[in-house]
Formats: C-alpha cells, sequence, structure tokens
C-alpha cells in the first residue's frame, strides 16, 4: 500500500503540470488582458462563476518599467524591474483579495510570468518603474531583486548586436536579446532561485498555474530548473499535492529548429498553429475549406491534444505581433471570429483560452476601469468577448459535453460542416455563400432543443430558434448565408 502510495504521489509530480486545476465540468480560461485586479474579482463574482468558465489568465502581475513616449503601451508589463507585485493593474493586496475572491467561487488565477529577461537595454536608469524602485540598464543592476551584471547571458551571446538576428541558430534564440530586452542567465541556480521565489510566492497567495512568456527563447533544462523548486499550491484552495498548471509560451510554425515538444516536459505548450490555421480555413484563403477540419488537431501537424493550449486569438497576435500573421482572426472580424471560437469551444482538441480585449489604438494611465453596460456588454473601450452571448454559451456548452467523443461529423465537401459530440451536444456552421438545408444525425435524445446561438433557454421558453430532433435522433436544419452567426448548436441542457 505504501508503495502504490508513493508510486501515485509521483505519479501527480509527472503529470501535474498539464492539469488546469480548474474545477470539474469547468473546460476553459478567459485572458482578462490588462483589467485591473479589483474589476477581475468583482468578474469572478458576478459572471464567471455563474457561467461555468474555468479561470482568468492575468497580465503580468510584476514591477515593471513607465514607458510614457507618447503614451504608456500595453508591452510595457513585460519589462520587469523588480518582483514586487506592483502594476498599475493593482497592488499586491488588492492583488490577493482577487485570488481569494475568484478561488471562493471556484475560478482559478494563471499568472502571465515574464521571467526570461528584465527591461530593454535602452530603458536607461532611474525610479520610473510602477513600485518607484531603482534600476540601471547600462550597468544590468536591478537591486530590487537584486540582479547585478552577473546574472545575464551577455557572455553567451556571439552577435555583434547583442540580439537574436537569427532564428534559425537555436543558441541565439535562447542565449541573446530579444528585441534589446536584457537576457537573464538561467543556467545560473541564483536566477532560477528568484524566478522561484516570485512565483512560489504568487503560489502562496492561491495562484493555479503559469503562462511562462517567451518560453521559446530559455533552454527546456532551465525552464525546468526554476520549475522544480515550486511549491505544490496552496491546500486552502487545492487538495494537498497538486502541482501548479503550466503552459508555455512556445511559438512554433514550423520551419525552424525550436518545436513546441521539446517543452512537452515542463507543462503544455501554446499551440499557435491552431489560430493561424483556423483563420486561413474561416477566410477561405489557400483553397481551405471548413471540410477539410474533419481530421482537425493532430492531423493537421498540432501537438498532442493533451499538450496543447489552444486559441483563436491573443493579445499578441491581434495586433500583428507575434505568430499567425493576417489570418488571425480577432472581434473586429465579429461574424467569423464567433464561427471560430465556436468551433474550438464544440471540437475536443485541447485545452481553450478565450480572448477578452479593448479596442486599441489605447493607452492608458493608472488602469482603467472595466464598466459594466445595462445590455451586459462593456464599455469604457473594452470590447469583452467572453460575455458575447455567443461565447458565453458556446463556453457552457463546453462544459457540458465534457469525456464526450467527436462524432456525426457531416459536410458538403465545401464550408458547410457540422459534428456531435457524443449524445450531450452537436454544431453547424455554414460558410458558404448558400443557404444551409440539411436533415442530420444528431447523435442526441429526442426533443425541442433551444439554439444557444441565436438565443437561449430561459425557464421553459427559448428566446429564438427551436431545433426538433425526432426519435431516431435526427432534426432538419436551416442555415442562411446572410444570417449574422450563420452556425447553430445544442446541448442536452437546453432542451425544453
Amino acid at each position: 500500500m505504501q508503495v502504490l502510495l508513493l508510486l501515485l504521489a509521483a505519479a501527480g509530480l509527472c503529470w501535474g503540470q498539464y492539469n488546469p486545476n480548474t474545477l470539474p465540468k469547468r473546460n476553459s480560461i478567459v485572458h482578462l488582458f490588462e483589467w485591473r485586479w479589483q474589476d477581475i474579482a468583482e468578474e469572478c463574482e458576478r459572471y464567471l462563476a455563474p457561467n461555468g468558465f474555468g479561470g482568468v489568465q492575468v497580465s503580468p502581475p510584476n514591477e515593471n518599467i513607465v514607458i510614457t513616449s507618447p503614451n504608456r503601451p500595453w508591452w510595457e508589463r513585460y519589462q520587469p524591474i523588480s518582483y514586487k507585485i506592483c502594476s498599475r493593474s493593482g497592488n499586491e493586496q488588492q492583488f490577493r483579495d482577487m485570488v481569494a475572491r475568484c478561488n471562493k467561487v471556484g475560478v482559478r488565477i494563471y499568472v502571465d510570468a515574464v521571467v526570461n529577461h528584465m527591461c530593454g537595454a535602452a530603458g536607461g536608469s532611474g525610479t520610473h518603474s510602477t513600485c518607484g524602485s531603482y534600476f540601471n540598464t547600462g550597468k544590468e543592476d536591478f537591486p530590487a531583486v537584486p540582479y547585478s551584471g552577473w546574472d545575464f547571458n551577455d557572455g553567451k551571446c556571439h552577435t555583434g548586436s547583442g540580439n537574436i538576428e537569427n532564428y534559425g541558430d537555436m543558441y541565439q534564440v535562447r542565449d541573446c536579446r530579444l528585441t534589446g530586452l536584457l537576457d537573464l542567465a538561467l543556467s545560473k541556480d541564483y536566477v532560477r532561485s528568484k524566478i522561484a521565489e516570485y512565483m512560489n510566492n504568487l503560489i502562496d497567495m492561491g495562484v493555479a498555474g503559469f503562462r511562462i512568456d517567451a518560453a521559446k527563447h530559455m533552454w527546456p533544462g532551465d525552464i525546468k530548473g526554476f520549475l522544480d523548486k515550486l511549491h505544490n499550491l496552496n491546500t486552502q484552495w487545492f487538495s494537498e499535492g497538486t502541482r501548479p498548471f503550466i503552459y508555455q509560451e512556445v511559438i512554433d510554425l514550423g520551419g525552424e529548429p525550436i518545436t513546441g515538444s521539446q517543452y512537452f516536459e515542463n507543462g503544455r505548450v501554446t499551440e499557435f498553429k491552431y489560430g493561424a490555421k483556423l483563420g486561413t480555413v474561416l477566410r477561405k484563403w489557400d483553397g481551405e475549406k471548413m471540410a477539410y477540419l474533419k481530421n482537425w488537431g493532430e492531423g493537421w501537424g498540432f501537438v498532442p491534444s493533451d499538450r496543447a493550449l489552444v486559441f483563436v486569438d491573443n493579445h499578441d497576435n491581434q495586433r500583428g505581433h507575434g505568430a499567425g500573421g493576417a489570418s488571425i482572426l480577432t472581434f473586429w472580424d465579429a461574424r467569423l471570429y464567433k464561427m471560430a471560437v465556436g468551433f474550438m469551444l464544440a471540437h475536443p482538441y485541447g485545452f481553450t483560452r478565450v480572448m477578452s480585449s479593448f479596442r486599441w489604438p489605447r493607452h492608458f494611465e493608472n488602469g482603467k476601469a472595466v464598466t459594466i453596460n445595462a445590455d451586459t456588454t462593456c464599455g469604457n473601450d473594452w470590447v469583452c468577448e467572453h460575455r458575447w452571448r455567443q461565447i458565453r454559451n458556446m463556453v457552457i456548452f463546453r462544459n457540458v459535453v465534457d469525456g464526450e467523443p467527436f462524432s456525426n461529423w457531416w459536410d458538403n465537401g465545401s464550408n458547410q460542416v457540422a459534428f456531435g459530440r457524443g449524445s450531450k451536444g452537436f454544431i453547424i456552421f455554414n460558410n458558404d455563400n448558400w443557404s444551409l438545408n440539411a436533415s442530420l444525425q444528431t447523435g442526441l435524445p429526442a426533443g425541442t432543443y433551444c439554439d444557444i446561438i441565436s438565443g437561449q433557454k430561459e425557464g421553459d421558453f427559448c428566446t429564438a430558434v427551436e431545433v426538433h430532433v425526432a426519435a431516431d435522433g435526427m432534426a432538419d436544419f436551416l442555415i442562411g448565408n446572410e444570417e449574422d452567426d450563420p452556425f447553430i448548436a445544442i446541448h442536452v441542457d437546453a432542451k425544453l
């Protein structure tokens, strides 16, 4: 018995980093990009928990450089000065309050951990940082950590500029500066220990895991070096021995020596091909058709499902940075975007993250409050895609069909497709330039269902389209090509 317990404990240590630590039947997280801690706490309580969201990815909480020319850009958050919890989203007390309040209602917090580098070499010196800590980039002096010139990779980089010049050279990518950002020497135990100290502080506050920013620019073994130093999660909110969820930003579109699979031992990786390919298909570029999505996932050359963190767009590539290029769908392409997010949340591949944006170009002074309009949408220039009815209801759909197999695929050879999730849910899309009219096998029990895209079930009533499923599981579908939302989704909890 003792040997069995030891084996189970060892298995937890080996596999825990892939588990998002969400409550059962909560299968998606949302990135509340640039939200303030107090607004996230309120959103957990009033909206995310009641609608089945599993957790929130928050913006980097640590002290960063303040860039005031011409206005404060979002990316200053990715230029650390120290590991003090002090940013325009709020202070440490507000961060702790958010984590506790979100955990209390079963919504987990995942921190965007910027640990590959400190601020840019051109940052100068002074106290222009979110906590007022002194730093000097010329001397690589960050006394608030503390880091000194001994703690950076300058000696390991062999390019003339000190920056990455060739992405085909894995040594440059991992040992040189990413766009001038001072590259930390993660091979040193002291640096690993300071990073682990920062992350452990957050774990002890109750966070459930981390997005590792710029993981591609660190050696996998160096990441393992600080991950191995991390505490188990706080037992106030998690069962004893629970390991933090880890997902690493590894941009791997193919054709480079660094691949996502090199990072699997440490945790999941961000599958950037997912959004790039899905955008290409829905835009019908390069002759792509939705009919080709039948083997979506590993069949498209993606990483294994249990190692993937997937998304339609993220804070970088919706602005043309990062990966994916012009094919990436965003809220600006609302009609196609809702279809893409709907497809992602219905399909079993990967662990899903929904994006919640603000309209750009937009600059912050000290963190802008999120306001909620009477119709439950957001104001004050916040987009809040996670509050769009179609996306919220598909988050619920994913929870309802959890564990059910991919089933009953149908397509018209072009851009009309449908599939089920066992006996729990069914979804159908029309991305052609003509109407869809089809009688299809849904796999669902007989009855009348409410379409959760055009409306939703409220009590015993449906606010929009109703779908009648016959005793043999068949149902008739009609979707015009002019619809704002040319797709229909039904699931057993939306049965009238």
